[in-house]
């Protein structure tokens, strides 16, 4: 099996044979699995993941059975390599989804976690002009839960997918003792790549520069320990549909899960039947990868540097994100009334007597990444963004300034 996933590590000091403390030795006969660490279900585990890493694989993947490390094939020179670089240079990022996990555990639902997880790295990635190459994951549990694991790694080679990335490997790490029953924690690395004379520049954004918006899917994967602060607060329930925090009904089934596209098409259940989104399911909608459509956009502009700079809009909101993307002479002026702000983020906002200001501090308020372009070019960008499936609206543009965000009305 390619790229197979390394054991689960074990990060505490049990021997599979201890002993008793003192000199005269001991009656006990311990083993791994009564200190909590189950290792045929790890490798029963482990050896199930071949067919649904190989989905996210291309001819760069190089296969590598039992291997302690994926291989990865860098052919610059060769046709293999679809954007022929001339001086690549490596881009890499880590992340995880935060506590949005809490919220998954709470209504059992983890089917799109892994989504959050890629998606939150690649659109970190791409804002610096690359192509992402691969993924690895991290997995920490109390206990190899199969059923639990399945469900997070169909998400995160989904992610893979939509990103159009090859997962590489991981670590699944047992840690009895650790965490809680029922917790778990989840992080990704993502390695890509971009010509260095494409690298995004911060000190090419000029006066005059527009700013496009994409929107986002909904919360992503930020802001949640104010989320449930708010369910917690307000008494909400996270299994019943909530119709106010959702733009257009958003019809469900048990057995299909969210993909991250939008809309949530309605389907037919076991009793062929579907049902409203609950409340919960609205809040772990996926993050949405902007990964393809900036990759074949940047594509499309191979001379000219049509794209002055970009940003991931996530923790921090628009005026923590946007000024990452700006040198220190110029400011962006942002028009808050350019995009329809989702109804979920009004729902959290009336229901936990939210500030205007906290709310954008914390949430992107339905705009999750926004691309910087020159003028003349502002609407032909827009237009093959459409084209791609973004929603894209004109949010502002470039001004003299510090190296700020203004947000306005």
């Amino acid at each position: 099996m390619p790229s197979i996933r390394r054991s689960p590590s074990v990060s505490d000091s049990t021997t599979s044979n201890a002993r008793a403390g003192g000199t005269g030795g001991s009656k006990l006969n311990l083993s791994y699995a009564q200190s909590g660490v189950n290792l045929e279900e790890k490798d029963s585990f482990t050896e199930s993941l071949g067919s649904l890493m190989r989905r996210t694989h291309g001819p760069r993947v190089i296969p590598n059975p039992g291997g302690f490390a994926g291989l990865f094939r860098l052919d610059y020179n060769e046709k293999l390599f679809a954007r022929n670089y001339k001086q690549p240079v490596l881009v890499a990022c880590a992340d995880g989804v935060g506590t949005k996990l809490k919220l998954a555990i709470e209504i059992k639902k983890y089917d799109t976690l892994g989504i959050d997880l890629v998606a939150m790295n690649v659109n970190d990635m791409i804002v610096q002009g690359a192509e992402p190459l691969f993924f690895l994951d991290y997995i920490a549990v109390p206990k190899v839960d199969k059923a639990l694991l399945n469900e997070l790694m169909k998400g995160i080679v989904e992610g893979c997918k939509q990103s159009g990335c090859a997962l590489l490997g991981g670590e699944t790490a047992e840690m009895a003792g650790l965490y809680a029953p029922g917790d778990f924690d989840l992080a990704g690395f993502a390695v890509g790549v971009v010509d260095v004379a494409r690298a995004v520049n911060p000190t090419r954004v000029e006066v005059g520069d527009v700013v496009l918006g994409l929107a986002s899917a909904g919360v992503h994967s930020n802001g949640y320990s104010l989320v449930r602060k708010i369910v917690e607060a307000a008494g909400l329930d996270l299994h019943a549909p909530e119709p106010a925090a959702v733009d257009r009904p958003r019809r469900v089934t048990a057995a299909k899960a969210s993909t991250g596209k939008r809309g949530g098409k309605a389907g037919k259940g076991a009793n062929g039947s579907a049902r409203e989104a609950t409340l919960g399911e609205t809040l772990l909608t996926p993050t949405r990868i902007y990964a393809r459509s900036i990759t074949k956009l940047l594509g499309s502009y191979k001379v000219k540097h049509v794209i002055s700079g970009m940003a991931h809009i996530t923790g921090s909101g628009m005026s923590g994100n946007l000024c990452r993307a700006l040198h220190p002479k110029v400011d962006a002026v942002v028009r808050k009334s350019a995009w329809p702000v989702p109804a979920v983020f009004q729902f959290l906002q009336e229901k936990g007597g939210v500030s205007d200001e906290e709310m954008r501090r914390v949430f992107n308020m339905g705009i999750g990444y926004c691309v910087i372009v020159k003028p003349s070019f502002a609407e032909s960008v827009a237009q093959q963004l459409r084209k791609l499936g973004e929603k894209v609206y004109v949010i502002g543009e470039i001004v003299k300034g510090k190296g700020e965000v203004r947000e306005v009305e």
